[in-house]
């Protein structure tokens, strides 16, 4: 019986280089208009249904047609996080040869899960995994990783991987210590691990936000007291509220006494390790069991890209290893790392691509002076304020980040309006779509934070956004 198909998914060599072509001219456009759009935008779910909304069309559509409708309703419809005035949360500054990279991926169709699918692949992240672990301390021979999704994904990894060195099948008294700051991620990590409630530890930071290490080590002592097992300790390496880094060494040698597995979360801050301030702040990050770090973060990344490093790269795959029987014909030598033995997923896409190709074109020293300038914005941003009468620091400049509100000298206002007022100067600055510029809460304030990781972002930028904010004080307050 002759079989044949007509629906094989494709366009003409020239209606793909033709439509390409404008996906290319649309992405530069972007990259090269930027800095000149709003950063936020808003839309309610009714008028996004009311765009959106509709059934499957079983017919085909004009590419073109469906190409313009995306790049105009969806595309300018959501917040530029690389944009110089998008300050919150932490933002995403990305780079040209990256996304360019992610085009590649997605194009070639490149599975990086196993050798044999693409030994090439394989190897580059075995490159730039070794760049990492160089660039932290880690042993190169005997260490190891894994490029994740984000620093969701490597956390969880991690604590996988914790579990199972330290705990092996039974983990029922098995107890964890994380502090009040950090990341949520790290506690949804723990609870898709079945851990109880009773199981975990969250430590009270001193007044500078760091890890308390007295009340850790009570903590530690009482639960050995009582029969548990300590079996892993989270500390961070830049914190996402204030950029605090925990007292790493400090940690690291309560961790090797008690036979603790240390796990760092340098998600936010670990690639400030190539700026000389950022050195001397993560000292002893190195001496971490695991870390967490996220390229598509403060390494200017596009997402997804997040990587776990280990002291020893057999406790990933003495964790993640399974052998079915449909793997058994690739499973390979020794010396042919599959990186789906190595973490959760089987199907991986080629993230390393985009991390390489950009190293390769910009180089190191461009990254380090990135991060540098970045440092130093902060500062002098914290250096502006001081220097005002309007403005009160909370959180000194930080690896980028700083904490701020208004509170004029001579003020007669509560702790509740101020935190009224703030609240409101944040609401108006983003209803104004000028800047993203949201709050925090510190020490039961709320505060105005600034994540100043944008290579793009200048000191103008900042002041703009100060004087937006006091125009909108001044309104409020009259």
């Amino acid at each position: 019986m002759k079989i044949q198909n007509k629906a094989t998914l494709e366009l003409s060599h020239d209606e793909m280089k033709s439509y390409g072509y404008e996906v290319v001219d649309a992405i530069v456009d972007h990259f090269s208009t930027q800095n000149e759009k709003l950063p936020v935008v808003s839309g309610t779910r009714k008028e996004m249904e009311a765009l959106f909304l509709e059934e499957a069309p079983e017919t085909p559509s004009d590419p073109k047609k469906v190409l313009d409708f995306v790049l105009q309703e969806v595309m300018t419809k959501s917040n530029i996080v690389s944009h110089p005035k998008s300050y919150s949360f932490v933002p995403g500054p990305s780079n040209y040869i990256s996304a360019m990279a992610d085009s590649l991926t997605a194009g070639f169709n490149i599975f990086s899960g196993g050798w044999q699918a693409s030994p090439a692949a394989a190897q580059m992240e075995i490159v730039a995994m070794n760049w990492l672990l160089k660039m932290f301390g880690f042993p190169q021979k005997k260490g190891g990783g894994i490029f994740t999704s984000g620093g969701s994904m490597a956390n969880l990894t991690a604590l996988v991987t914790a579990r199972r060195v330290k705990c092996g099948d039974d983990f029922s008294k098995a107890v964890i210590y994380l502090s009040d700051q950090a990341h949520s991620s790290n506690i949804k990590a723990i609870r898709v691990l079945g851990f109880r409630k009773e199981q975990i530890r969250i430590i009270p930071t001193d007044g500078e936000f760091k890890f308390s290490l007295n009340k850790l080590k009570n903590a530690i002592a009482k639960d050995r007291l009582e029969g548990l097992q300590p079996f892993c300790l989270i500390a961070t390496a830049g914190t996402t509220n204030t950029g605090t880094v925990d007292p790493l060494s400090d940690i690291a040698k309560i961790c090797k006494k008690e036979d603790v597995w240390f796990h760092i979360d340098g998600a936010y801050g670990g690639f400030a390790i190539l700026s000389e301030d950022g050195k001397q702040l993560l000292k002893g990050i190195g001496k971490a069991d695991s870390l967490t770090i996220d390229p598509h973060k403060w390494f200017y990344q596009p997402y997804e890209i997040g990587c776990l490093l280990v002291k020893n790269h057999k406790w990933l795959k003495g964790t993640f290893t399974e052998k079915p029987e449909y793997l058994r014909d690739i499973e390979g030598n020794e010396s042919e790392i599959n990186f789906y033995d190595h973490g959760i997923e089987l199907t991986r896409r080629f993230r390393a691509l985009k991390f390489y190709m950009s190293v390769k074109t910009f180089g190191m020293g461009e990254f380090r002076q990135a991060i540098t300038y970045n440092i130093k914005l902060a500062e002098a941003t914290e250096d502006f304020l001081r220097s005002s009468s309007n403005w009160e620091v909370i959180s000194p400049a930080t690896l980028a980040v700083i904490n701020f509100r208004y509170n004029p000298i001579g003020n007669k206002l509560s702790e509740k309006q101020l935190d009224a007022l703030n609240q409101r100067i944040s609401q108006n600055v983003v209803d104004s779509k000028q800047a993203l510029l949201v709050t925090t809460v510190l020490n039961g304030q709320v505060v105005l934070r600034m994540c100043l990781i944008n290579p793009r972002t200048t000191l103008d930028d900042v002041k703009e956004t100060i004087a937006l904010c006091e125009s909108f004080a001044e309104e409020t307050t009259v």
